[in-house]
């Protein structure tokens, strides 16, 4: 694997596939956040609000997404996150997460990062600064 200081502009760092969002991965996390709100697990409540079917919260798909830095802990750590959330992650989707070397400058790297499903939509895009020590 390359290291963070083997980078180049326009490289990026390994890949994630998430396995299919299940309603238990919601429900789990729902207990962890505290957000109990009844469109992340149960259908009949996400289809009274007019959605199509329970809803991932975004806040899974961010937290997923900071998985991309995990193994850099050790060298430093996320200075800045951003994101903007772009469209709804629903059960079953699989999710990829990417960050993409935009630029570099001294102790800092800034990425583009994403999520994207199955067909290619983002649920989430953004930038992360990563300092190093």
């Amino acid at each position: 694997m390359t290291t963070l200081t083997e980078l180049h502009i326009g490289d990026s760092l390994h890949s994630i596939v998430l396995d299919p969002v299940s309603r238990l991965d919601l429900i789990k996390y729902a207990g962890a956040s505290g957000d109990f709100n009844p469109i992340h697990t149960i259908d009949e409540e996400a289809e009274n609000a007019g959605l199509p079917g329970i809803i991932a919260h975004g806040m899974w798909t961010m937290g997923n997404l900071a998985k991309l830095f995990s193994n850099l802990y050790e060298i430093g750590f996320i200075e800045e996150y951003k994101i903007r959330f772009k469209g709804m992650v629903l059960l079953n989707d699989v999710i990829t997460l990417q960050a993409d070397l935009i630029e570099k400058k001294e102790d800092r790297y800034f990425f583009k990062v994403a999520a994207t499903n199955q067909s290619g939509k983002e649920a989430i895009s953004g930038e992360v600064i990563f300092k190093v020590f």
